[in-house]
């Protein structure tokens, strides 16, 4: 590989860890192509993709980054998987895909900027997606008001009932 090739390489990646909203080193020694090419569809699906490079060019991406934090588990076969709208779902994708291939590692992954552990990124799978959490927030927006318009309807409906119970008293009488 050429000086040229490894510069376009490097911007390429460099442009992918800026634009990254959510970055996972995984180890992926072991597994073959159609296997990675299972997950490369599966992450096409949720706004996400999976590189494969060298480290040293990895390294060089990722300088300047909020991926930066991310350098020092650049080593032995990498693979990158780079999320860029909503974390949740690639983060479901990789824990569902190596939960079925036993021979791909999840070593570290940031979410904006900040190292998690794979433990913590198996946590972030277990969250609901973006828009079911838009929906739970939604419908307690909505319970507020729901709520107080059945407060300040029961006064007037009780003073009903109240005259209400009163004719029907004289009517008896």
């Amino acid at each position: 590989m050429n000086r040229d090739d490894k510069t376009a390489i490097v911007s390429a990646l460099n442009d992918s860890f800026s634009r990254a909203k959510f970055t996972v080193v995984t180890d992926y020694c072991g597994l073959t192509v159609s296997e990675l090419q299972e997950l490369r569809i599966q992450l096409r699906g949720c706004d996400s993709e999976i590189r494969i490079a060298k480290n040293t060019l990895l390294k060089r991406a990722a300088a300047d980054t909020a991926c930066d934090v991310l350098s020092e588990d650049f080593t032995g076969t990498t693979a990158i998987v780079m999320g860029y709208d909503d974390p949740v779902a690639p983060a479901k994708a990789i824990v569902k895909f190596v939960k079925d291939h036993s021979k791909m590692q999840i070593r570290a992954a940031a979410l904006d900027g900040e190292k998690i552990s794979a433990d913590d990124m198996v946590a972030l799978s277990k969250l609901p997606s973006k828009e079911a959490m838009l929906g739970q927030f939604l419908s307690v927006l909505n319970g507020v008001p729901t709520g107080l318009v059945q407060v300040l309807s029961a006064v007037p409906r009780t003073f009903l009932y109240g005259l209400q119970a009163i004719k029907e008293q004289k009517e008896q009488a």
